[in-house]
Formats: structure tokens, C-alpha cells, sequence
């Protein structure tokens, strides 16, 4: 054979003289690549990280959030000490003593203001006597008040301390923020710890090498912390949410470790089929490295789907994810070749006794449990088409129930102190936490009809049953705005704050303000802020799916020039996510294994993860088909029949594929054990997914459909044949016909021909 034909042609795509570029220059790219994510880490600490604003929730709650910001520049968090007696009423002597020592221990701490004594107030106790609330603000802003809660929890544990006959505890939105935000860190912190070495564990399983398993997690771990300080600098432009970091993680590992492990095994391949080390890795430019771009844009064109979602979390999420996808994908076609050069045949060493020699791709795709599922369903596709169908469908109808909250105070975990100084301060003293909270606005809210419609609000609501206690009115400097609290009925997610909410905004509000003019009235708070995100996910959802339906038929439809893939890639991608839909829905909403992944029920879904999961899931679930679709194309190209050519792309990838999924179970799993409900939700549902789809849907499903179709699967009309061709074989691979073949007889007769490579067959030539 002449080796010639194995290196680029000079007119190759770009990718694959950009990976002979790297080859060739191997330090000054491995250089490169370092020096660009040290700049990004340098630049993202330099710069810090801006969080998104608070008050830029959606709907009628967004707007009174907005208007209260406006009116009180000067912005406060609001704190509680709730004390409580352990025998006795708390109006007793002693009750009164430690009332009025817990309320000067948090007068002399920073920041604090408007100190309510409740003996001096004259306000209720509990309904039992046995409780008493101390009530302040913090001023500042978030970071401010959250700092300044530390000193004001300790002075009131010193004063609990100090008084055993007492439970004294401190419950507000500073301290509350303050903890949550630290077990969040903390939760992250854990993920990082075992991700990493559980994936190297994968790796080298999956290579039986050290260093083979160690060149795709250093392309991932570098791509997220590039992406990292990127986002840091990004921010200051547009403000991120607290959870990018998680979603930065968990896409970048996937897709880093994904894109490496394409380059790996397709130049192992090569180099099994006689290649040199130096040929093999332009091999796997010109082919995987192709496939990698495919499936980065795919992935990409998913992610931008969240910017249609209306929220700001939703914008900084598909920041992060298209962030880190873009640098994984441009340092798997610059840095991967010139690494896997460096190291040539070494990539194999520092095999470990315990993974044993594990024979080379190009030997064992014949055999196992893969081998075994596709035959079957070769042989029998519409038998397997109905089975492996009917089980996703089986799995999605749970989904069809599905109900989506935004987890209030009963979702946090009980281990936080915090959480259960709240528990008992709603026992005590219920709704009083989480009121609804009304911002009234006219041109001055001191005219009499503007004060008879707040006076009209409080007396309707007090009337209505929904509201109790007694409603608190702050007044803006410029007069422009009063600020109504209502304490209601329920813990702000159940039923009992739903109707609350409905009272007030349908009837309370409506009659208060019937008559007047000028005066306006919105309603924010924890229930108002859930029903106005829940009806924004439900109004833009159609819309964030068409996109990225619409999107991604073009891209796969420009890519393989046939009509038929585009729509068998959706349908097959939207089984999967509908069946993860519905374990999700099965296990967080109806409560199964609550006991076995530690959380309670809250009775549905994370009202931002159904959005989320399917722009996630469908980017993810798109890089295994186009990367399965690409050495499939290869071999229609080099000749194959339709059901040679599935078998040999199938098989040719099932290890990739296999362990590219299993480091996605395996870190999306660790999520689960995390103690927020979002990010277990999110763990679940995307290791569950991935799970379907590199199993149901790759193995039986997806070459059961493809031998249904035969060679239609590659039709495309006349009217689109002006469509550009791409060439997945091109000039440097042609002498890699039969590349990963497997030891069926079709696979066998593939290796005995590559010597002689075969003329390309044209992507547009009739089926």
C-alpha cells in the first residue's frame, strides 16, 4: 500500500489540516492551548464572578420585585430570632429576661436596624405562650447582609449558650441565603472531588492504560476551568447564576471527555490496521475530527435554545454550557492531535495489572453484548423497533402527569441549622416567613384613596381566611410606593398558599382597587414568584423545542445531505428525553425511592428542569448519533450496504460510545447524592437519560430503524441537491476503509480490502 494516501490531501477540510498543523508543531500547539487556559484562569480570577440580579423574576412578581428595588435603594433582609421556652410561657420573668438580653446581643452587631422587642411591641406570643419572635433588618445589599447575618448567628448561639432552659435560634432571608450558599459550595466542592477520579477509574478500564485514560480527562478538567474564568469575565457583561459552575462541570466533562475519546480510539484503530502513529492521528483529524465539529455545533445549536426561555438564569445556563462545549471541541481539533503525536505509541503505556491487556477495538467489536443486540436487531427490525419503542414509550407516561414546582423552604435539608430553627418557627408562628407581599404604587401613596385601598387590601384579605396576623406597610422615601406584607396560609409551594395567592390577585386586589384610579397594586413573594415561573416555562417552552428542533434538522440535514436523518436523529433523541421525563416524574413527583436517594417529595418536578434536561439531553444525545451517523456515512461511502454499513459504524463505535456513557452515568450520578433537590432532580435525570439512549436507543433501536429504511435512510430530494456535499471519508482517511471492521464476515472481508483503498462513493449518488 502506498502510505502516501494515508496523509491530507492539500485541499482537506480545514479540520483536518488544522489537526496536521497540530502534529506537526506539536509543542507550539500543546503551548498554545496552555497558555489559553492560563490566561482564561487569570483573567476569571482577576475579574471575579457577577451574580444575576434577584429581583429579575418574570411576570406580575418581577415587577413589584423591580418597583420595591426602586422605591427602597437602601436594601434590607429581614431576620427573626424565634425563642422559645422549654417549660412555661415566655411571658414569665425569665421568658422576658432573655427576650430582652436576645434582642441587645443583636443591637450591637454591624448593619442591624429596627430591632422589634416583642415585650416592648406589645406583639403576640405563640398560640401556645411558649414562643416569642425577636424581629430585625440587615442593611445592605445580598453579599453585604449575608456577611453581616455571621456575626448575628453567633451572637444569638452565644445567648442560647447561656440560657439552657431556652431554644433560641435565628431564621431570615440573610441567614437562610448564607447557609444554603454554603452547602451549595460545599455540594459542588464533593462533585468535583469524586468526578474526577471516578472518571479516570472509566477511562482506564476502557483503555487498560494510564495515560490513555489520562489525555481525555485533562482535555475536559482544562476546558472547564478555562471556561471557568471565561464565564467570570463574561458576567460583568451579562450576570450569572449561581448554578453555571455546576453546569459547566458536568457538560464540560461529558463533552471534553466525549471528544478526546472519539480522536483515541479512531487513532488506535488506525495504528491497528497498520498506519503509523503520525498517520493514524491525521486519520482521526480528517474523520473523528470532523465528527467533533458536527456534533460541538449540534450540541451548541441545542444550548442556544435556553436563551428563548425568557429568564436570566436560563440566558447565564446556556452561556456556561455553549462556553464550555466551544472550548472543548476547539481543544480537541488543536491540542489532541499534537499530543497524541508526542506521545505515538507511548499513549499505550502504564497499563495497570488490574485492567489487564484489553484487546484492541479493531479485534473485539465482533463479540459481547453489543455484537449480540445489533444482530438481533438487524435480523428481526421490526420486531425490535416495536420491543425497544414500546419500552421508551412505556417508560414516557408518567410524563404526561407531570407538575412542576420552584422549591421553597421544605426543600432545603434538615442538616442545615437554619432549616430547622425555621420548622419550628412555623409551627409556632405559621405563614409568618413567607408572606405574600403586595407593592402598591401611586403618585403618592399618602392620598386618601391610595391609603383606603391598602386599608381596603388588609381588610379583604384579613376576611377572606387565606391571611392572618397582622399585616406590616412600609412606605418609600419619594412616596411613590407602600409595601404591604401578608402573612398567609400554608408554607408558600402547597395548596393552601396556591389559593391564597388566587384570592389576592383574583378578587382581594381587583375589588380593593375597583373605583380607583392611579393606583396600582402587584403581587411578589415566594408562591407569586412559582406561579409566574411556572407559566413562563409553560408559555415558552413550545418555543425553546422548536428551536432547537428546527436548528438541528438543518445542521444534521446539511451535514449528511439526506432529509431522513435529520428527522429519524429527532424522533429517536425525543424518545429518550420523554422516557427520562418519565422516570423523573416517577421517582421526584409520585415519591419512589425516596429513601434510597435521600430526599422528600415535594410532589413535582423543578419547575427550570424540564427545559433545561431536554435543550441538555438533546445536545448530549446528538453527539452519540452524529458520531455513530459519521462512520456509518464512511462506510456507505466506501461501498458497504445498508446493513454492512450500520453493523461496522455501530460496532466500530460501541466502545466510545460505551465508555463515553458511562463517564456521563457516572458524574451525573454523583449529582444525585448532592443534598439540593435541583441538582439531585438534575443528576437523575440526565444519568437516566444517558443510560436509554446509549443502550435502548443505540444498540437495538437505532440500527433495527436504519435497517427498516435501508438505503431510503440517505434520500434527499432533488430540489435540496444544491445542498454542499461533505465527504465523511475524505483524502485522509481513504486508505482507512474498513477502519474498527467487525469479525463478521462483511468486517473480515472489509480488513482483507483496505489495502486497496476503494474509490469514495458520492454522498449525493442515488440510493
Amino acid at each position: 500500500m502506498d502510505r502516501t494516501r494515508r496523509n491530507p490531501a492539500p485541499h482537506s477540510p480545514l479540520v483536518a489540516r488544522i489537526g496536521r498543523w497540530s502534529a506537526t508543531n506539536r509543542w507550539k500547539a500543546v503551548g498554545l492551548w496552555l497558555a489559553f487556559v492560563a490566561i482564561c484562569v487569570v483573567a476569571g480570577s482577576a475579574t471575579g464572578l457577577i451574580k444575576a440580579s434577584e429581583d429579575a423574576g418574570p411576570g406580575e412578581s418581577g415587577r413589584a420585585e423591580r418597583a420595591i428595588s426602586a422605591g427602597f435603594p437602601v436594601t434590607t433582609a429581614s431576620e427573626s430570632v424565634l425563642i422559645q421556652a422549654r417549660r412555661g410561657r415566655i411571658t414569665g420573668p425569665a421568658g422576658q429576661s432573655v427576650i430582652s438580653a436576645v434582642t441587645a446581643a443583636v443591637r450591637a452587631q454591624p448593619r442591624v436596624q429596627r430591632v422589634v422587642n416583642p415585650s416592648a411591641a406589645a406583639a403576640d406570643p405563640s398560640a401556645d405562650g411558649r414562643s416569642a419572635l425577636v424581629t430585625f433588618e440587615l442593611r445592605g445589599d445580598a453579599a453585604q447582609t449575608e456577611d453581616a447575618s455571621a456575626a448575628t448567628v453567633n451572637a444569638v448561639r452565644t445567648a442560647a449558650r447561656a440560657r439552657p432552659g431556652f431554644t433560641i435560634g435565628e431564621f431570615g432571608s440573610a441567614s437562610a441565603s448564607a447557609a444554603v450558599s454554603k452547602a451549595f459550595s460545599d455540594d459542588f466542592a464533593k462533585a468535583e472531588r469524586l468526578s474526577l477520579p471516578i472518571t479516570l477509574l472509566i477511562l482506564i478500564f476502557a483503555f487498560g492504560s494510564l495515560i490513555a485514560a489520562g489525555v481525555p480527562l485533562l482535555l475536559g478538567l482544562s476546558a472547564v476551568m478555562a471556561t471557568l474564568g471565561l464565564v467570570n469575565v463574561v458576567s460583568h457583561a451579562i450576570p450569572v447564576a449561581d448554578a453555571v459552575s455546576s453546569v459547566v462541570l458536568l457538560v464540560g466533562l461529558a463533552v471534553g471527555v466525549d471528544y478526546a475519546l472519539f480522536y483515541l480510539r479512531r487513532a488506535r484503530d488506525e495504528r491497528d490496521a497498520g498506519a503509523t502513529p503520525h498517520e493514524a492521528v491525521a486519520i482521526a483529524s480528517a474523520t473523528s475530527g470532523r465528527a467533533v465539529i458536527v456534533s460541538g455545533l449540534t450540541v451548541m445549536v441545542a444550548m442556544a435554545g435556553l436563551f428563548l426561555a425568557g429568564d436570566a438564569t436560563f440566558t447565564a445556563l446556556g452561556i456556561g454550557a455553549m462556553l464550555v462545549v466551544a472550548v472543548a471541541m476547539v481543544g480537541s481539533v488543536t491540542v489532541i492531535p499534537a499530543v497524541l503525536s508526542l506521545l505515538g505509541t507511548r499513549v499505550d503505556r502504564g497499563r495497570l495489572p488490574f485492567a489487564g491487556r484489553r484487546r484492541t477495538s479493531g479485534s473485539d467489536h465482533g463479540a459481547g453484548v453489543w455484537a449480540r443486540l445489533v444482530g438481533a436487531s438487524l435480523r428481526r427490525p421490526l420486531l425490535a423497533t416495536v420491543l425497544s419503542g414500546g419500552l421508551l414509550l412505556a417508560l414516557a407516561v408518567p410524563a404526561l402527569s407531570m407538575h412542576t414546582v420552584v422549591p421553597g423552604p421544605n426543600d432545603l435539608p434538615r442538616s442545615l441549622e437554619v432549616m430547622r430553627v425555621y420548622d419550628r418557627m412555623q409551627q409556632a408562628f405559621p405563614g409568618g416567613e413567607i408572606p405574600a407581599v403586595v407593592a402598591v404604587s401611586a403618585t403618592d401613596v399618602r392620598r386618601p384613596e391610595a391609603r383606603a385601598a391598602i386599608a381596603a387590601i388588609e381588610r379583604r384579605a384579613a376576611a377572606s381566611g387565606h391571611f392572618f396576623g397582622r399585616p406590616s406597610t412600609r412606605i418609600s422615601a419619594d412616596h411613590h410606593l407602600a409595601v404591604l406584607e401578608l402573612p398567609m396560609r400554608g408554607d408558600g409551594t402547597d395548596v393552601a398558599s396556591t389559593h391564597a395567592l388566587d384570592a389576592l390577585r383574583g378578587t382581594i386586589i381587583p375589588a380593593a382597587l375597583s373605583g380607583t384610579s392611579g393606583v396600582r397594586a402587584d403581587v411578589t413573594g415566594m408562591t407569586a414568584g412559582t406561579a409566574d415561573f411556572n407559566a413562563l416555562m409553560a408559555s415558552r417552552a413550545p418555543l425553546v423545542v422548536l428551536f432547537v428542533l428546527t436548528l438541528a434538522f438543518l445542521l444534521l440535514l446539511v451535514t449528511f445531505r439526506s432529509i431522513v436523518v435529520p428527522v429519524k436523529a429527532i424522533v429517536l433523541n425525543l424518545l429518550s428525553v420523554g422516557a427520562a421525563y418519565g422516570v423523573l416524574v416517577w421517582i421526584f413527583q409520585q415519591g419512589h425511592l425516596q429513601g434510597v436517594l435521600a430526599y422528600r417529595s415535594n410532589g413535582g418536578v423543578v419547575s427550570w428542569l424540564p427545559i433545561f434536561l431536554f435543550v441538555i439531553l438533546f445536545g448530549l444525545s446528538m453527539d452519540y448519533h452524529v458520531f455513530i451517523l459519521s462512520r456509518i456515512r464512511e462506510a456507505v461511502d466506501r461501498g458497504r450496504t445498508n446493513e454492512e454499513a450500520v453493523r461496522e459504524g455501530i460496532l466500530a463505535t460501541s466502545g466510545t460510545v460505551s465508555s463515553a456513557a458511562l463517564v456521563m452515568v457516572a458524574v451525573f450520578a454523583i449529582f444525585a447524592t448532592l443534598s439540593s433537590i435541583d441538582m439531585k432532580q438534575m443528576g437523575v435525570g440526565l444519568a437516566v437519560a444517558i443510560a436509554i439512549d446509549a443502550t435502548i436507543v443505540r444498540a437495538a433501536l437505532l440500527p433495527a430503524v436504519m435497517q427498516l429504511l435501508g438505503e431510503r435512510t440517505w434520500y434527499l430530494p432533488r430540489r435540496l441537491q444544491w445542498l454542499p456535499r461533505i465527504s465523511w471519508e475524505g483524502p485522509a482517511a481513504a486508505g482507512a476503509a474498513g477502519a474498527g471492521a467487525t469479525d463478521s464476515a462483511p468486517g473480515r472481508a472489509a480488513r482483507g480490502r483496505r489495502r486497496t483503498p476503494l474509490r469514495p462513493r458520492s454522498a449525493s449518488s442515488p440510493r
